[in-house]
């Protein structure tokens, strides 16, 4: 789930994924001895047994409980996260240095560093691109369009689930909720049964529909970039995300009367380069796929090549807009001294205010899980997970429990964790993987960030309970999804 702006949460989540969030990450890591590797360099020693890395076990379980209270204490997730990774690292680097080899931990932290610097450029390229886009009025256009359709409320139910299915790939998950679900609470006014509903829906249509896309997820992107999946072989999991999706729709949409909503009347502007700055994003996306599968570069280096070209764009743009302050395409011009007289013309298009836009509290919760998963890894516990869950019960079973996993856990270490485990798996495991990391989510309002926003965003119509009452039929099309794919991928195990 490719997470950009969460203006709301709810403090239901709080009871149920703190807790089985410490619990869940001490049953993921484990504390019995195994070896892991140094970023694939030399082999470390094990530390799973010793005081060191017992300590940052600890160290990270209270960290991830903090983050999984983010809003009873509102403190941002990316704070405690940001500790916890630090102190874990100081921990191996003494470990390490005890037990003869001082040198490995600085192996270790750069490999780490290197995985998020990746992952972190593309990310920040993406939302840029998705926020200029929304800037532009293209997604308040597509709202009102939806609204001003004057569909009853069924037919409102499956439009605004396809639409989450079909932008999700593309915008991220989060977006596309956000998105859909200021259609739903619109309409659906004086309706709360069918905006809770709905909303349920539009979770489960967005986490399937980033599930078969390296942009819809940071999960999937994770699987992309590390080259365990190549980009045309997640469209394998199309048809299992949309049985995922259509089960429980399916059911739902049972539920739902035949009566209309009253027509709403909506305008919305779309600002000048709208339609180029999507053409630009859609020859982004195909920048990086050149760029990975033809000339063996990391993706980013496209995403960034992209990013270039919007803001050479945005500079023609601010040279047609007439009577336009002008604004160097430079972030040091936040330093100039403002004109003397604002200017009665609207403000030039500047990317960089896109920029700024970015989820900045959730890429460095991004670094923090990253390199405290990576800590935890260099120290042992991951190679430890590896032989006991893959080993024990099998690949298959070992990665539905993953979804299961990550409708409590954030899917982002989850799926990190299992990245750096590396186990030995077919293509349609690691296909299964990225399939139930991406739509196990959906089990729970709180194990998703499209839940969280969509509970923020309908406070008091969609909540825990409202979806905890349908995850049964969630939970049905989770096992037809993984179902359907075992067998029509089965020539991939």
């Amino acid at each position: 789930m490719i997470s950009f702006r969460l203006d709301a949460r709810p403090s239901t989540m709080t009871l149920c994924r703190s807790a089985g969030a410490s619990l869940g990450t001490l049953a993921l890591l484990g504390v019995a001895p195994a070896h892991a590797a140094t970023g694939g360099a030399q082999p470390s020693p094990d530390l799973t047994g010793h005081g060191v890395g017992l300590a940052a076990l600890a160290v990270f379980a209270v960290a991830y409980a903090l983050v999984m209270a983010e809003d009873v204490l509102h403190l941002r997730k990316s704070k405690p996260m940001l500790l916890a990774a630090g102190l874990i690292w100081a921990l191996v680097a003494v470990g390490l240095a005890q037990a003869g080899a001082p040198h490995a931990a600085e192996a270790a932290v750069r490999h780490n560093l290197l995985e998020f610097g990746e992952l972190f450029l593309f990310l920040l390229a993406a939302m840029t691109y998705v926020n200029t886009i929304e800037e532009r009025g293209v997604f308040d256009a597509l709202r009102v369009r939806l609204v001003r359709a004057g569909l009853s409320y069924r037919a409102l139910f499956w439009v605004t689930g396809a639409f989450a299915f079909c932008l999700s790939p593309i915008a991220d998950n989060l977006t596309t909720a956000l998105v859909a679900g200021a259609v739903v609470v619109t309409v659906g006014a004086g309706q709360p049964a069918f905006v809770s509903l709905a909303c349920i829906n539009i979770v489960v249509a967005a986490n399937a529909g980033g599930a078969f896309s390296p942009f819809g997820d940071i999960t999937t992107l994770m699987v992309w970039q590390k080259g365990v999946v190549q980009f045309g072989e997640f469209f394998a999991l199309v048809v299992p995300a949309l049985v995922n999706w259509l089960v429980p729709a399916g059911l739902m949409a049972m539920t739902i009367g035949r009566g209309a909503p009253e027509p709403r009347e909506e305008a919305a502007t779309v600002l000048p380069g709208a339609w180029v700055i999507v053409g630009l994003f859609i020859a982004t996306v195909a920048l990086a796929v050149v760029f990975h599968a033809w000339l063996h570069l990391p993706p980013v280096v496209g995403m960034m090549m992209g990013l270039g070209l919007l803001k050479l764009y945005a500079y023609v743009l601010q040279r047609r807009t007439p009577h336009a302050a002008p604004v160097l395409d430079e972030p040091d011009d936040v330093f100039a001294a403002p004109p003397l007289e604002p200017s009665p013309q609207p403000g030039p298009f500047d990317p960089f205010k896109q920029m700024e836009r970015a989820e900045w509290d959730t890429l460095m919760f991004f670094y923090g899980v990253i390199m405290a998963v990576g800590g935890l890894g260099t120290l042992g516990y991951l190679a430890l997970v590896s032989s006991s869950l893959y080993g024990g019960l099998g690949a298959t079973w070992a990665n539905v429990l993953v979804g299961g996993l990550s409708a409590v856990i954030d899917n982002i270490p989850v799926m990190f964790a299992v990245l750096s485990m590396n186990p030995e798996m077919s293509m349609g495991q690691w296909l299964l993987v990225t399939l139930t990391a991406g739509v196990g989510g959906s089990l729970l309002s709180i194990g998703s960030a499209a839940g969280v926003a969509l509970m923020g965003q309908a406070r008091g119509h969609y909540t825990f309970l409202s979806h905890l009452k349908w995850a049964w039929a969630i939970a049905l099309g989770y096992a037809a999804g993984i179902g359907v794919h075992l067998l029509l991928n089965r020539h991939l195990f």
